[in-house]
C-alpha cells in the first residue's frame, strides 16, 4: 500500500504552488455559498428560475449545494489521482474521482451521518456529486469522444487503488460538513482499498439501486426534479468558479462581491445603453424624427412570456428591447440576453443593437464571437467605433468571463445547451436566471432544438419573448401550451393600425415559373433593368452552379454567391458584401442593381432588401421568410411591388417530397396576384403540416444521479468540419499563438464524402476535424466546389 502524501493535491501545480484538496473543497463550498446568496439578487432569481419558491426550500437548497461542494472531490484521495496531478507522464488513473467521491457518499456509514438532518437529500447530493464532472452514465455506452462514462468503469489494468480516506484533509472536510449541516461526531471511513470484490462493489450496487430509485421519484415529481438539478447545476456553477478564480490568482470573495453582487439593470439602462442611440441612427438614416410604431410600444406592455408574430421588416427587435425595457422595471435582473439561431444572425444583432451598450457590459457570445469581434473592429459602424469588447483575463476565464456583461448578443446553443447537459452552458446558467431573455427566429429552430425550447420555457421561471415573422399552426399551439401568450390578436390588430397597413399592404407580385430557362431570363433581365435580384436555392452544388451561369451570361464578375460552405474568413467577407448590396437605401436614386445566388443562409434575420425574388420551392415557412427579403421596407413606393418567382427544383432534397407538393398548394392559391405578408402569414397556418407535439423533458430534467454531454441540435452527418489542405501550416502556427481563437477563421463545413478523417490526417490536427483538397476544389468568392458546375442539374 503507498504512504498517504503530507498534502493531497486537488490540481495539478499552478503559478508556482500547489492547491491542497481540502483548499479547494472548502473554496468550492465558499463559492457556493456566495454565489447562491440568498438574500442577495442572483441567488434569489436562481430559486426563482428552478421555482423553489418558499424560503424553507430555499435554504435546504444552499444547505444540499453546500455539502455537495465539500463532498465533491473527495475521491481525489486516492494513489492514482495523487500520482497523475505530480508525476508527469502518469498513465491512465483506474476511476474517475468523481466516481469514487459518490461511492464515499453510498457508504452506510456516511448515510446515517448525514440522516442526522433532515433537510439533507442524500441522493440529491449523491447525483451531483457523480455527475459534477458531465461525465457519469449508468451504462456502457461509448460517448462521442469514445470514452466509456459508466459509473465506476475502470481505466486502466490495475486490480487494486489505495484511497487516503483518514488523511487529515479529509477529516477537516467532514468536520466543516458536520458545522454547516448540524451533525454529530464523524464517519468511520474504511481503509480498504477499492478492488473489484471488496466491499466497495456492494457500496456501488447500493448505490446504482438508489439512482434508480430516484430515477423513478423525479418522473412523479417534478419539485423534487427541478430541486435536483438546482443542486446538480449550481455545484458545476460552484466547482467551475473556485477553479477558474484560484488558477487566475483572483481572490474568490472580492470577484464575487464584484461581478456576481453588481447593480441590478436599472430602469432608465436600456434606453440609455440601446434605445436612444438606435434611435439616433434610425434618424440620421431616414432623415426625419425617428417615432416608434404603435405595435412596438404596446409589446412592452404585453407579458413576461408572449410569443410575437409579425412581418418581416416590421421592427420586431426594437420592440423587443423596449419589451426587455419594461420587464426590468417589473424584475430585479442584472442582464438582457437575445439569443438567435446562428452565428451570422447573433454577430448582426450585436453589430445593430447590443454593440451600442459600453464595451464593458456588452458580448457577443457565439461559437467564432473572438474573431467575428475583430473582423467587426476592422470594419466598425457608428456602434462599434472605437469600442473593444472583450479581455485577455475575460478569456482565460472562460464561461465566468462573461458574468459581468449586462447585455448579450449569442446563439441560442450558448444558453439552453445546458439542457444537453454542455458544460460552458451550464456555467452561463446563473447569467440566465438573473436575466431577461428574447429569442429570435424560433421557427427556423429544427426539431430537436424546437423541443428544447418547449421544455424550457415549461419547467423555469423565467421572462421570455419569443419572436418570428411565420410559424406553422402546430409550433405556434405548442408554444401557447407551453406558456406564451400571443401579440398581436386579431382584436390588436384593429387597434395597431401601422402593423395591419404594413402586414396587410400587397408588397408583391407572385409569378410562378414554370422551368428554370424562364427563370433564368427573368433574372438577367431584372438585373440588366437596374433592380437587385435575388435568388435562393435549396442545395449549394445549384447555388454555385447558378451563379457561375449568370456570371457567363451577364460578363461580369459581381454576381454574389453565399451559401456555408466557405472558411470563416471568406463566409464573413461575402455575407458584408451581401447585406451591403441589399441594405436598405431611403433615396430610390442611390439603389444599385445588385444580383446574388443563396442558400438557405439568407432567410433568417438578414436586413436584405430585393426588387426581384426567385426561389426553389421549398417549405411553406422557409418561402414565405425568402419572400420577407424582398421590398422589406417598402422605399419604392405604395405602388411598387416585388416580383416573386418560386420554381420547382429539379429535386426535391434536401426537403421531403410531401413538403414541397404543400408549398406548390401554397403558392397556386396566389399565383398571378398582388399578395401581403399577412396573407401568406394566413396561408402558412392553412397549409402547414402538423408535428408531433414535444414531451417536455430532457437529459438535464431527467438523468438523476448521471451526466453526459448531449448534442443541442438534430445532427448534420452529411457536413463536417475540415481545414483545407493549403491551411494547414498556418493553422498549426496558431496552435501556440497567443491568438489561437484565429484558427476557426480557417474552418470550413464539407460534405463528408470530401472530408479525410483518416489516419493520414496530421497527428497534431484535433480529431474532430478532417483535411480537404484546396487546389480545383476553393476559391475565396465561391467557396467550396464538389464537383464541375457545369454538370450541375439546376432545372
Amino acid at each position: 500500500m503507498s504512504k498517504s502524501p503530507i498534502m493531497l493535491l486537488a490540481k495539478s501545480k499552478r503559478q508556482g504552488r500547489d492547491i491542497s484538496l481540502q483548499e479547494h473543497l472548502f473554496d468550492t463550498e465558499k463559492a457556493a455559498n456566495q454565489i447562491f446568496c440568498l438574500d442577495k439578487r442572483w441567488g434569489k432569481n436562481w430559486c426563482r428560475f428552478f421555482q423553489l419558491n418558499n424560503e424553507e426550500r430555499q435554504e435546504q437548497f444552499l444547505l444540499n449545494l453546500r455539502v455537495a461542494g465539500l463532498f465533491h472531490d473527495v475521491g481525489k484521495a486516492n494513489e492514482d489521482f495523487y500520482a497523475a496531478v505530480s508525476e508527469p507522464g502518469f498513465k491512465a488513473q483506474l476511476l474517475r474521482h468523481e466516481h469514487l467521491s459518490a461511492l464515499v457518499l453510498c457508504l452506510s456509514e456516511v448515510q446515517t451521518w448525514l440522516k442526522q438532518n433532515s433537510s439533507l437529500d442524500i441522493d440529491v447530493i449523491t447525483a451531483a456529486v457523480l455527475s459534477h464532472h458531465l461525465k457519469a452514465s449508468p451504462g456502457a455506452q461509448t460517448h462521442e469522444n469514445g470514452k466509456v462514462y459508466r459509473w465506476c468503469h475502470p481505466y486502466s489494468t490495475k486490480e487494486s487503488l489505495v484511497l487516503y480516506l483518514q488523511h487529515p484533509e479529509i477529516t477537516e472536510t467532514l468536520k466543516r460538513i458536520a458545522t454547516i449541516a448540524n451533525l454529530d461526531s464523524l464517519p468511520q471511513l474504511p481503509e480498504t482499498p477499492w478492488e473489484a470484490n471488496s466491499i466497495w462493489e456492494q457500496v456501488y450496487q447500493k448505490g446504482r439501486r438508489s439512482a434508480d430509485k430516484l430515477s423513478r421519484a423525479i418522473k412523479k415529481d417534478p419539485h423534487k426534479r427541478l430541486f435536483l438539478v438546482a443542486v446538480k447545476a449550481g455545484l458545476i456553477v460552484a466547482d467551475a468558479a473556485a477553479s477558474g478564480l484560484v488558477r487566475e490568482g483572483k481572490d474568490i470573495d472580492e470577484w464575487i462581491a464584484d461581478v456576481v453582487h453588481s447593480p441590478k439593470i436599472e430602469a432608465d439602462e436600456i434606453g440609455k445603453a440601446i434605445l436612444h442611440p438606435r434611435a439616433e441612427q434610425i434618424e440620421k438614416l431616414q432623415k426625419h424624427p425617428y417615432k416608434p410604431h404603435s405595435f412596438q410600444t404596446q409589446m412592452a406592455t404585453q407579458g413576461l412570456r408572449t410569443l410575437l408574430l409579425a412581418a418581416c421588416g416590421a421592427g420586431k427587435t426594437l420592440g423587443a428591447w423596449m419589451w426587455a425595457e419594461a420587464q426590468i422595471q417589473q424584475y430585479d435582473v442584472g442582464k438582457v440576453i437575445f439569443l438567435y439561431p446562428t452565428r451570422g444572425t447573433a454577430t448582426e444583432g450585436f453589430r445593430d443593437y447590443v454593440g451600442w451598450a459600453p464595451e464593458a457590459d456588452a458580448a457577443l457570445l457565439t461559437g467564432t464571437s473572438r474573431y467575428e469581434l475583430e473582423a467587426m473592429a476592422a470594419n466598425p459602424n457608428d456602434a462599434i467605433e472605437g469600442k473593444v469588447f472583450r479581455t485577455e483575463a475575460d478569456e482565460r476565464l472562460f464561461a465566468l468571463g462573461f458574468w459581468s456583461r449586462r447585455f448579450f448578443s449569442a446563439t441560442v446553443d450558448q444558453f439552453l445547451s445546458f439542457m444537453e447537459h454542455r458544460y460552458q452552458s451550464i456555467c452561463l446558467l446563473p447569467v440566465l436566471a438573473d436575466s431577461v431573455v428574447i429569442i429570435d427566429e424560433v421557427h427556423s429552430f429544427d426539431r430537436k432544438m424546437f423541443d428544447i425550447l418547449i421544455s424550457f420555457l415549461k419547467h423555469f421561471d423565467i421572462p421570455v419573448l419569443c419572436m418570428t415573422a411565420t410559424l406553422p399552426k402546430s409550433r405556434r399551439e405548442e408554444l401557447i401550451a407551453a406558456g406564451l401568450t400571443a401579440f398581436p390578436t386579431t382584436d390588436d390588430r384593429e387597434t395597431l393600425k401601422d402593423l395591419q397597413q404594413k402586414e396587410e399592404h400587397p408588397r408583391y407580385f407572385l409569378e410562378p415559373i414554370d422551368n428554370f430557362s424562364a427563370v433564368f431570363e427573368k433574372a438577367v433581365q431584372a438585373y440588366q433593368e437596374g433592380d437587385r435580384v435575388l435568388w435562393v436555392v435549396n442545395t449549394v452544388d445549384r447555388c454555385l452552379a447558378i451563379a457561375d451561369k449568370l456570371k457567363g451570361r451577364l460578363q461580369i464578375d459581381d454576381v454574389l454567391t453565399y451559401h456555408s460552405r466557405f472558411r470563416l474568413m471568406d463566409r464573413q467577407k461575402v455575407h458584408a458584401a451581401t447585406v451591403q448590396a441589399f441594405a436598405l437605401n431611403r433615396e430610390v436614386k442611390d439603389r444599385r442593381p445588385a444580383i446574388a445566388v443563396t442558400t438557405q443562409v439568407c432567410e433568417m434575420s438578414l436586413d436584405l432588401d430585393a426588387d426581384v425574388l426567385i426561389t426553389e420551392i421549398a417549405p411553406v415557412s422557409a418561402l414565405v421568410q425568402r419572400f420577407g427579403r424582398a421590398n422589406r421596407h417598402l422605399v419604392r413606393g405604395l405602388d411598387f411591388r416585388a416580383k416573386l418567382h418560386p420554381y420547382a427544383p429539379p429535386k426535391n432534397l434536401p426537403y421531403p417530397k410531401e413538403e414541397l407538393e404543400t408549398a406548390q398548394k401554397f403558392i397556386n392559391e396566389f399565383r398571378n396576384q398582388d399578395v401581403s405578408q399577412y396573407q401568406l402569414a394566413e396561408a402558412l397556418e392553412r397549409h402547414s403540416q402538423d408535428e408531433r407535439y414535444a414531451d417536455g423533458l430532457t437529459p438535464f430534467l431527467i438523468s438523476g444521479y448521471y451526466a453526459t454531454p448531449g448534442k443541442f441540435r438534430d445532427t448534420d452527418e452529411y457536413a463536417v468540419p475540415c481545414i483545407l489542405d493549403r491551411d494547414l501550416l498556418e493553422f498549426q502556427a496558431l496552435e501556440k499563438s497567443p491568438k489561437k481563437y484565429e484558427r476557426e477563421k480557417f474552418i470550413i463545413n464539407i460534405p463528408q464524402k470530401w472530408a479525410d478523417m483518416g489516419d493520414a490526417r496530421p497527428s497534431w490536427l484535433p480529431k474532430y476535424l478532417g483535411v480537404a483538397i484546396w487546389e480545383g476544389h476553393y476559391n475565396e468568392r465561391q467557396g467550396f466546389i464538389t464537383k464541375a458546375l457545369e454538370e450541375v442539374d439546376c432545372g
